[in-house]
């Protein structure tokens, strides 16, 4: 298993820079008590922990292909005495075969401009969600790398891998029957996207 273009672990000092306050982050992204959530590409807990304590007392599912990150998001978990992180260790774009059941929210952080069988991962992503369940995409503005820059050094992915919500709409609208509901601002480098089944 190979992790998506480009999506490998930011370390937390530079991760906190710019979300100092993610669990806030996690609410202006619409994430509310008793939504049942999968994190996909959750590396070592950056945003499911305070995802967890958002929602408890539902689950959040952690997907990563990395064992070692899941292994850490484990043990700070427990330091933390979170008990409703569940680590699953497997491909994200089968996404739907790892989880126990359809959950209400799925999100992808800083991962989408990386993935590629993009179609099947949607349509897997779209499986996973429960009838009125949520996608919640953030990631990177099309902007320069030079220009995203984190304690003065460029950070993020490389400038031709990047897309922006635009593109990023018109991908997950074409290969699932999800629609954008919302669009929300995350300075100082990024975007969110909040897809739903719309009837």
């Amino acid at each position: 298993m190979d992790r998506f273009q480009n999506t490998g672990q930011p370390d937390w000092d530079w991760w906190s820079r710019l979300w100092p306050t993610p669990g806030d982050t996690l609410r202006r992204l619409g994430l509310e008590q008793g939504d049942s959530t999968v994190e996909i590409g959750c590396g070592n807990g950056y945003f499911a922990l305070p995802a967890a304590r958002i929602v408890d007392p539902a689950p959040v599912y952690a997907v990563d292909v990395d064992a070692g990150l899941l292994d850490e998001l484990s043990a700070l978990a427990e330091k933390q005495d979170i008990e409703t992180v569940v680590p699953i260790c497997g491909d994200a774009r089968d996404l739907d075969s790892h989880l126990p059941e359809p959950v209400d929210v799925a999100l992808l952080a800083n991962a989408f401009h990386g993935i590629d069988e993009r179609d099947a991962f949607l349509a897997a992503v779209a499986d996973a969600l429960a009838p009125d369940g949520r996608f919640v995409v953030v990631n990177w503005r099309a902007w320069p790398r030079a220009e995203t820059t984190v304690g003065g050094e460029p950070r993020g992915p490389p400038t031709d891998l990047r897309i922006g919500p635009d593109e990023t709409r018109t991908a997950v609208e074409s290969a699932t029957d999800l629609r954008l509901v919302r669009e929300i601002d995350l300075p100082p480098y990024h975007y969110g996207l909040v897809f739903e089944r719309v009837e």
